[in-house]
């Protein structure tokens, strides 16, 4: 059965203009930041999680929350710190002495945004509960367990300096973000917009909501339909592929790779490239649209070797040496 590109293409042209809202609303409270905003839009398209690193003061947090002003969907802040604990997370079951009954009270992980704020200084009991919900898009409290109400995201910040009261996030909750985005600094004159904006004698106009979550789902399913020939598929495969087995592709990197991409990152890089398609108006994916959701889908699923970290090697550089060698269809 053909698929009917242009059908696609129709679609996404009448169905995508609310995104485009969304970008308009954000950029009011938001200055730049637009591969950051892309890929937070990327994420609620393919309804998965995000890992946001970057120093302090580069509005993570005050992007994901303008993102969750445009949606008509609730949204809750978790700041982890060093003592949280589960049930501050996910809820708890309370006795009742009267009636000798125990009763659920529900967390604020029953939300349909959660920013998860140093989301790497909570301890590994509370990691675990964020992971079953990430993944399994329930919770377990007691002997009960209670099913997330769909759209569900995690988007978690972390500083990479500071690491004093921190954890490391074990690699298995790692790979459930689907991208892991690094935060640069402004360039010049949008640093000087935002002083404008934040300094200035007037308030910044308020973000409207845009998006319910009708809209967000009837979205999602057009992301599923946009075209992926058959060609970009095999390249998807043998770029995951050349991270595991660089010198199948004549890439000599090999005693720096400890452990490649898993089979997440395959699903992951056709998955993104698909909502980055839609964002750009288009009813089929292009090579070019993998290479660019790619550094951020892989850069989390490539663990390096003692030699690379000791040569200053990156996953960036890798993931560079192996898009510049993997032939393109």
């Amino acid at each position: 059965m053909g698929v009917d590109v242009r059908e696609i293409g129709q679609a996404v042209a009448e169905e995508s203009a609310p995104l485009q809202l969304v970008r308009r609303e954000i950029a009011k409270a938001i200055v730049g930041q637009q591969t950051l905003i892309d890929r937070l839009l990327v994420a609620l398209l393919c309804n998965q999680h995000v890992l946001i690193e970057g120093v302090p003061g580069l509005a993570k947090t005050k992007t994901v929350t303008t993102l969750a002003q445009t949606l008509r969907a609730s949204f809750k802040r978790l700041q982890f710190t060093p003592d949280l604990l589960p049930g501050d997370l996910i809820g708890t079951l309370i006795y009742n002495p009267k009636t000798g009954d125990f009763t659920t009270r529900k967390g604020p992980i029953f939300a349909n945004i959660i920013l998860a704020d140093e989301i790497n200084r909570a301890p590994a009991k509370v990691q675990s509960a964020l992971l079953e919900a990430m993944q399994e898009r329930q919770v377990t409290i007691g002997d009960a367990s209670y099913p997330l109400a769909e759209p569900f995201l995690v988007l978690a910040t972390q500083n990479p300096i500071e690491q004093e009261g921190t954890y490391r996030l074990p690699e298995a909750q790692v790979d459930r973000f689907m991208l892991k985005l690094t935060v640069g600094y402004p360039g010049q004159e949008e640093e000087q917009r935002i002083l404008r904006l934040m300094a200035g004698d007037e308030e910044p106009p308020a973000v409207a909501p845009v998006l319910d979550q009708g809209d967000i789902l009837r979205l999602r399913q057009l992301t599923r339909r946009i075209y992926l020939d058959p060609k970009v598929e095999e390249y998807i495969v043998n770029l995951v592929t050349a991270s595991r087995d660089p010198r199948k592709f004549g890439l000599e990197i090999g005693h720096l790779i400890q452990y490649g991409a898993s089979p997440r990152a395959t699903i992951f890089l056709a998955l993104g490239a698909k909502a980055f398609a839609l964002l750009a108006g288009r009813g089929y994916v292009t090579p070019q649209d993998v290479k660019t959701i790619g550094l951020d889908v892989l850069r989390h699923r490539i663990t390096l070797t003692y030699e690379a970290e000791a040569e200053e090697v990156t996953p960036e550089d890798i993931i560079r040496r192996i898009f510049d060698t993997v032939a393109v269809p």
